[in-house]
């Protein structure tokens, strides 16, 4: 094969794979602006909301899938879990469509949720392996793009469908479905990471070891799931919050029509996708991975700033939506996805980054159980506080512990650090 075809299947590959991100950013989105509606169709609680959100793709659900499908990604490979993991998340959303009652919505909430959880540590973890070593940031980053697109035309989609209510709903779980399914198909014909192929067929034990048990039996992979829950655990607590409550924290700041939080959200995602291409995939294989990643931190507390304590109105709400979003292009979680596939042996790559995102999903699921009661009782003043406590420590860890990584390979790296 030559180069150029070389080059065409890789980023065929990494392309198909990353549109899982796509799908399962567009989970939360299309839970995040239906809530309302089945708040009003099936009587729900403040109190109940919290619980299905807490449950979902954005939460619980993401950590049970996340910590089952890290450590069988790694023993039956990476091919075989973003594959079969996909009819998991079909049945979802297509049960989300036809939900009669709470019952089946949460049944629906869950299974999308075990099924986004298990396609992270697989998708990114086999990204990572397949990219050529001068580029790795910027394959990387394609999974963030996709999970950039999600929310961007999940809000285009229910601003246009707003006006047919919970119908328009279900409509986007039925596009979500639809996008799988194609998804599925072109994946059938890919190639399984040669990276873990080679792994797994080499007798001699790596200087890493094998499994869960020397994941935490050494000091190297302690002190890099602390150093990522770090940086993305405290990052996804606001952003998590965001993700799934943003349109009643838009309320809460005097926003009440559905439409206008929507716009503002396409404008916010618009700008992530921006980010993420000329910030992230243009610049984190080329300079000071440090560097871009404090700026693009402090750029995100910088919008939550603005959005809490500024005086209110649209110039405080357009700052915001630009700060963010764009800070969500280079910020925690495309770093994430790179540091975490780089730090970690091949044997646990994927078991690593599953405990990690089931960590960063325990902890927002905690949060978002009670966040529509903190909201509504605190105001926005206390929970926007809140997160950007949680921001600022994100941003300060990352930026005191970056690791040097750039311009290695994926095998010097292992080799690095465990030859101590």
């Amino acid at each position: 094969m030559n180069v150029g075809s070389t080059v065409t299947t890789g980023w065929k590959a990494t392309i198909s794979v990353a549109m899982s991100n796509y799908i399962d950013a567009g989970s939360i989105i299309a839970i995040a602006t239906s809530l309302g509606f089945w708040q009003s169709a099936f009587g729900l609680s403040d109190a109940a909301i919290g619980m299905l959100a807490a449950f979902s793709a954005n939460a619980f659900g993401a950590a049970i899938g996340a910590v089952l499908g890290g450590p069988l990604t790694d023993w039956f490979g990476r091919k075989f879990i973003y594959t079969y993991d996909l009819v998991l998340y079909m049945a979802g959303v297509l049960l989300a469509v036809f939900s009669g009652n709470v019952g089946m919505l949460f049944v629906a909430f869950l299974l999308t949720g075990i099924a986004v959880g298990a396609s992270v540590p697989a998708s990114w973890t086999y990204i990572a392996e397949q990219a050529p070593t001068a580029s790795r940031a910027q394959h990387v980053g394609t999974a963030q793009l996709a999970w950039s697109m999600g929310p961007l035309i999940g809000f285009a989609l229910a601003a246009l469908l707003a006006p047919l209510g919970l119908l328009g709903s279900r409509l986007i779980f039925a596009h979500l479905f639809l996008v799988a399914f194609v998804v599925w198909w072109i994946r059938q014909g890919l190639p399984e990471s040669a990276i873990w192929k080679q792994s797994r067929s080499d007798p001699a034990p790596t200087a890493a070891g094998r499994g869960l048990l020397a994941l935490f039996s050494k000091k190297a992979n302690i002190t890099a799931l602390l150093f990522l829950f770090g940086v993305y655990g405290f990052w996804n607590l606001a952003a998590g919050q965001a993700g799934i409550f943003m349109p009643r924290v838009y309320a809460a700041t005097g926003v009440r029509e559905p439409v206008h939080q929507y716009l503002l959200q396409v404008l916010l995602w618009g700008c992530t996708v921006a980010g993420t291409w000329f910030g992230f995939m243009l610049l984190a294989d080329r300079m000071s991975r440090r560097r871009l990643y404090t700026g693009g931190a402090a750029l995100g507390i910088a919008g939550w700033l603005a959005l809490v304590f500024a005086p209110p109105g649209w110039t405080s709400l357009l700052a915001f939506a630009v700060a963010w979003g764009t800070s969500a292009g280079i910020g925690a979680q495309a770093f994430y996805g790179l540091w975490a596939a780089e730090l970690f042996a091949t044997p646990y790559r994927a078991s690593a980054q599953g405990v990690l995102f089931f960590a960063a999903r325990v902890a927002v699921g905690l949060l978002s159980s009670a966040f529509p009661i903190l909201l509504t009782r605190n105001g926005i003043g206390f929970v926007g506080t809140l997160l950007i406590a949680f921001l600022t420590l994100a941003a300060l860890i990352g930026a005191i512990w970056a690791p040097e990584t750039r311009g290695k390979t994926l095998q010097q790296i292992e080799a690095e650090r465990y030859s101590a």
